[in-house]
């Protein structure tokens, strides 16, 4: 039997510089989650992901990630994601040393 889909966010590592990214609604690349695009749907999930593995001379590990709404866009809904949003945990720089990890 299968699971039902649960919302889903695309996100990825950026080639060059390794930052957390997010397809935003527009297909574009974002560095904010709160502007990703929610996907629905698994019909609609698989195209979004095949759009951002096509795009590997910007972004490397393309995944579907799990995502609720939230007030201001989509939120993580595991650890894993809310970690990877806020940057390097080794020290503060970053997201972490500008006080921005949304």
């Amino acid at each position: 039997m299968s699971r039902k889909f649960t919302p889903k966010v695309v996100t990825a590592n950026h080639l060059l510089e390794g930052d957390v990214i997010w397809l935003d609604r527009n297909a574009q690349w974002t560095r904010s989650l709160s502007e990703a695009q929610l996907l629905m749907d698994a019909e609609t999930a698989s195209v979004w992901l095949s759009k951002a593995q096509a795009q590997a001379d910007v972004a490397v590990g393309a995944y579907l990630a799990d995502a609720a709404e939230g007030a201001a866009g989509p939120e993580p809904t595991h650890f894993r994601e809310a970690f990877r949003r806020r940057g390097p945990s080794n020290y503060a720089h970053g997201k972490q040393a500008e006080g921005s990890h949304v």
